[in-house]
């Protein structure tokens, strides 16, 4: 079994009930399990709009929280760091969200792949909304 971290663009496709559905039951009947960050679960829940929380706390309650500690936090600012001298900057939710995925071994699906440019981190790009 391996991990996919599903970023928030793919969970917000997912709730618009679009293409990440179809690709999220997919990935469960290849036999690799669908997760997402605090931070995910954050930005989702920030972005939330109208009477529409109780089935995106249903929906967000399906997928394993993958935990954050000291070492991800090293290496989120690691890579801000590293990046930023190059003259890129990199936001610090996607480095967090990219040190999730690179914990527990597993490949990050997003819709926007330019915000993850670190090599040790494993990119699917999931566009949406098809």
């Amino acid at each position: 079994m391996a991990f996919v971290l599903l970023d928030s663009t793919v969970l917000i496709d997912a709730l618009r009930g679009r293409g990440a559905v179809d690709r999220i039951r997919d990935l469960r009947t290849g036999g690799d399990r669908a997760v997402v960050s605090p931070v995910n679960v954050e930005e989702i829940i920030r972005g939330l709009r109208g009477a529409g929380r109780e089935p995106v706390l249903r929906f967000l309650r399906g997928l394993r929280v993958v935990t954050l500690d000291r070492a991800q936090a090293v290496q989120a600012g690691d890579w801000r760091r590293e990046y930023a001298a190059r003259g890129q900057t990199l936001a610090q939710a996607d480095c967090l969200i990219a040190a999730a995925a690179v914990r527990v071994g597993g490949r990050l699906a997003t819709g926007n792949p330019r915000d993850f440019p670190m090599p040790e981190l494993s990119v699917e790009h999931w566009r949406v909304g098809e």
